[in-house]
């Protein structure tokens, strides 16, 4: 849907209700005995024009919503937004619905009229069937699903899964903001349906963690760097290596991407579970690495540097910050 097109079913919106709201008026000015009069019949009724006016803007403005089913659908691109960011269709659905459902009794009202339920629906609304109940619903319904399916699959493009998540979740994030934000939405979506949004979110973080920090994390284990008493010199400089690269090429990469939601950048910045599980493994193994040299080439990064590290995650902006030392 264009912007033009969006903006015309606003205006068919506003016209169709400044006529219902006329029609109590020609009620009470043309009462039902003066239309029937045989003199006055040469003359067409004011309120069946009225009312015949307002029937057709009603379907023009059920026609209208239904061509954003259309543009979701038709938005194929394969161009990635390069950071994960919130993508473009998100954006503008969102908005989209957000002002459409300012017009939430309209709009129930025209779809009631107009709109033939679908049996196919889906359940919303609280959990309920809305088929029978209110179609305008259950088209809402319909355009979130399918702007749910248009991410998954665009996320299914990028060839690194972490970024992939980042881009579920800042997606995910922006709706569901969204959604919170407007009680319209809210109340013809349903609980139900945003607590099962909700659950994806999270599986999405989990996903993350588990991708990028779990492997991280594994580097500062003690499995297998003891053996009868003594630490396994040769392995644990291997740890502090494999530690060091994961660290720099996970800045690399995360500094680039965006997460502009500031709950959600400081849920995905982990330094809170990096630091003081990289200050124990130094605590107890530093110690084995000769003074001097070996020192500062396996202990690259001293707590500090590696909190300010991960902070400097999903600016979108790459630093030299991983080049510091202790």
């Amino acid at each position: 849907m264009t912007k033009r097109s969006a903006e015309k079913l606003f205006k068919v919106l506003d016209i169709y209700e400044a006529l219902r709201d006329v029609l109590p008026t020609l009620d009470a000015l043309l009462p039902d005995e003066a239309q029937r009069d045989e003199e006055a019949s040469v003359i067409a009724d004011p309120k069946t024009e009225v009312s015949s006016v307002q029937g057709r803007l009603g379907e023009t403005a059920v026609a209208l919503f239904c061509d954003l089913e259309s543009s979701i659908k038709a938005d194929n691109s394969k161009t990635l937004v390069r950071d994960g960011a919130i993508h473009p269709l998100t954006r503008y659905v969102m908005n989209y619905l957000k002002y459409a459902c300012e017009y939430k009794n309209t709009l129930e009202q025209v779809f009631k009229e107009h709109k033939q339920p679908d049996k196919s629906g889906e359940e919303g609304g609280g959990g309920q069937n809305t088929d029978n109940q209110n179609p305008f619903a259950t088209q809402l319904l319909e355009a979130m699903n399918l702007l749910f399916s248009n991410l998954d699959t665009t996320s299914k493009l990028y060839k690194d899964s972490a970024l992939s998540n980042i881009f579920l979740m800042n997606n995910g994030r922006y709706i569901a903001k969204k959604v919170k934000g407007s009680p319209e939405i809210h109340q013809l979506l349903g609980e139900t349906w945003y607590r099962r949004r909700s659950t994806e979110l999270r599986k999405y973080h989990k996903n993350y963690q588990r991708e990028t920090w779990s492997r991280v994390l594994a580097c500062l284990r003690d499995d297998g760097l003891q053996h009868k008493g003594s630490v396994k010199k040769p392995m644990l400089k291997e740890r502090f290596k494999s530690f060091n690269a994961m660290i720099e090429e996970t800045h690399k990469t995360h500094s680039m991407w965006v997460v502009s939601d500031e709950q959600l950048q400081s849920e995905l910045r982990v330094s809170a579970m990096v630091v003081p599980a990289y200050c124990s493994f130094l605590g107890r193994f530093s110690q084995y690495l000769d003074p001097g040299w070996q020192t500062e080439k396996y202990i690259k990064f001293g707590p500090e540097d590696l909190e300010n590290l991960i902070d400097e995650l999903f600016d979108g902006n790459p630093s030299s910050t991983a080049s510091k030392k202790r």
